[in-house]
C-alpha cells in the first residue's frame, strides 16, 4: 500500500489519462462495428469519465487539459490547409465559394429569423443565428480520416469546414457589435458607437491571415531541410503548438493561422515535402483524435438535454434548414456539382468548441453589459445563449459525424471495412 502522503496528483492524472486513452481505443472500435464512427465512441468515454457523470476527469483536471483540444484543433486546421490547393480551387472556385457563403450566410439568416419568430427578441435572434453559423472542423475531417475518404466530395468539405469558420468570425463580430448596439440604444444609452467597433471582427481576420502566411513560409524553409520523418513531425508539432499559443496570446483565429499555414505548403513547396509533411502529421492523428474527442466528450454535460424546450427545438430545426438549404442554395447558383450541392450541408452539422466559446464570450460580455448600465436583460439574453448552444451541441455532436459518414458513404468517397 502507498502511504497517502507520498501520492502524487499528477500519477492520478496520468493513470485518468492513461485509461481513458485505452478504453476509447477499443469502444471506438466496438462502435465500428454497429456502423457509427469511431469518434462516437471516443465521445462516449469521454461523457462517462467527465465530471457531469463518474467524474473521473473532475474540472480541475478538464480545465487543464484544455490545451490538448486547442492544439488538436489547431493540427486538424493545419491538416485542412495541407490540402486546400489553389489548382483545385481554379477547378471548383465559384461553386465552391457560393456553397461557403450559402451555408454560413442562409444558415445566420434562418436561424435568425427562427429564434426571432419564438423569443421575439432580435439580439439574442442575432447572436444565435451567428453562432449556429459556424461548424466544427474536427468532427469532419475525424470521419474524412477514419474511412479515408477520398473524392471530390471530400476535398469540396475540407475547404468549406476550413472556411466556414473564418466567415462565421466575421458574422459573429458584427452580430455581437449590432446586438449590443440595440440592447444599450434602445435603454437610452446612445454613447455606444457601433461604428468604433467594426473594425475588430475585420483584425482579427486579417492579422490571422498574416501570421498563418508568415509561420507558414517560415515552416516551409525548415523543413526543406529535414529529412527523417520523426524531425519532420517534430517540426510541424511545434509549428501548430506555436500557432495556438499566438492566437491566444493576440486573440486571433487558431483555426484560420494553421489553416493559412498549411495551404502555404500545399501551395508553395515540392511535392516531395508536401508529402513527408503530410505522412509525419499522419502518425499523430489517431492519437489526436482519440484524445480531442475524449476530452470533448468530457465537457458535455448530457443533463443540459432536459432544458433544450422548445426554444433549443426551433434553433435545431432552424440551423440543419440553413446548413442544408443554404449549400444547396449556393451551389446551384454558383454552379457546383448537383449532387455535391444537395448533400454537403448535411455534412456540415457539427457544432462544437468554436460554437461554446463565442458562446461564453456573449455570456461574459451580457454579464458585463448588465452590470455596467445595468440592463438585467444583457445578462438573460447572454445565460440564454450559452445554455440554449451547450445543450444542443451535445445533439450536434452527435448527429454531426453519423450525418457526415452517411453523405460520404451515399457518395461512394468511403468504403465499409
Amino acid at each position: 500500500m502507498i502511504p497517502e502522503e507520498s501520492t502524487n496528483p499528477m500519477l492520478h492524472q496520468l493513470l485518468v489519462i492513461g485509461i481513458v486513452m485505452f478504453v476509447s481505443l477499443y469502444v471506438g472500435k466496438w462502435v465500428r462495428l454497429i456502423k457509427l464512427p469511431s469518434l462516437i465512441g471516443y465521445m462516449f468515454v469521454g461523457v462517462l469519465a467527465g465530471p457531469y457523470v463518474f467524474n473521473s476527469i473532475d474540472k480541475d483536471l478538464l480545465t487543464h487539459l484544455d490545451f490538448i483540444v486547442e492544439v488538436g484543433l489547431g493540427l486538424v486546421a493545419f491538416t485542412i490547409g495541407a490540402v486546400l490547393s489553389m489548382a483545385s480551387f481554379k477547378k471548383t472556385g465559384c461553386g465552391l465559394a457560393s456553397i461557403i457563403l450559402g451555408e454560413t450566410i442562409v444558415a445566420f439568416i434562418v436561424i435568425t429569423f427562427g429564434v426571432y419568430f419564438f423569443f421575439g427578441n432580435l439580439p439574442l435572434a442575432i447572436l444565435l443565428g451567428a453562432i449556429g453559423a459556424a461548424s466544427a472542423p474536427a468532427g469532419t475531417v475525424a470521419i474524412i480520416q477514419d474511412y479515408q475518404a477520398k473524392g471530390r466530395l471530400t476535398n469540396t468539405l475540407y475547404a468549406v469546414v476550413g472556411f466556414d469558420d473564418g466567415l462565421s468570425v466575421v458574422i459573429y463580430g458584427f452580430a455581437l457589435v449590432f446586438a449590443k448596439s440595440m440592447l444599450l440604444q434602445t435603454n437610452g444609452h446612445a454613447e455606444y458607437t457601433v461604428l468604433a467597433q467594426l473594425w475588430v471582427p475585420f483584425q482579427e481576420i486579417f492579422l490571422s491571415i498574416l501570421v498563418g502566411g508568415i509561420a507558414g513560409f517560415l515552416f516551409l524553409t525548415l523543413v526543406k531541410r529535414l529529412r527523417k520523418e520523426g524531425d519532420v513531425l517534430v517540426l510541424s508539432s511545434a509549428l501548430v503548438m506555436t500557432l495556438v499559443g499566438v492566437s491566444q496570446q493576440w486573440h486571433l483565429s487558431l483555426v484560420l493561422t494553421n489553416m493559412v499555414a498549411g495551404m502555404v505548403l500545399v501551395n508553395s513547396g515540392r511535392e516531395g515535402v508536401i508529402n513527408r509533411v503530410r505522412q509525419a502529421t499522419s502518425m499523430i492523428m489517431p492519437l489526436v483524435f482519440i484524445l480531442f474527442f475524449a476530452l470533448a466528450g468530457a465537457h458535455l454535460d448530457i443533463s443540459a438535454l432536459s432544458v433544450v424546450g422548445v426554444g433549443g427545438v426551433v434553433y435545431i430545426i432552424s440551423r440543419c434548414i440553413g446548413k442544408a438549404g443554404g449549400a444547396w442554395l449556393g451551389g446551384t447558383l454558383g454552379g457546383a456539382d448537383p449532387k455535391i450541392a444537395r448533400s454537403i450541408g448535411l455534412a456540415i452539422l457539427s457544432q462544437a468548441g468554436l460554437a461554446i466559446g463565442l458562446a461564453l464570450i456573449v455570456q461574459k460580455e451580457m454579464a458585463q453589459i448588465a452590470l455596467q448600465y445595468d440592463l438585467p436583460s444583457a445578462a438573460e439574453i447572454g445565460a440564454t445563449v450559452l445554455t440554449t448552444i451547450t445543450a444542443t451541441t451535445v445533439i450536434f455532436e452527435i448527429i454531426g459525424p453519423i450525418l457526415t459518414r452517411h453523405v460520404l458513404l451515399k457518395a461512394g468517397e468511403i468504403r465499409e471495412r
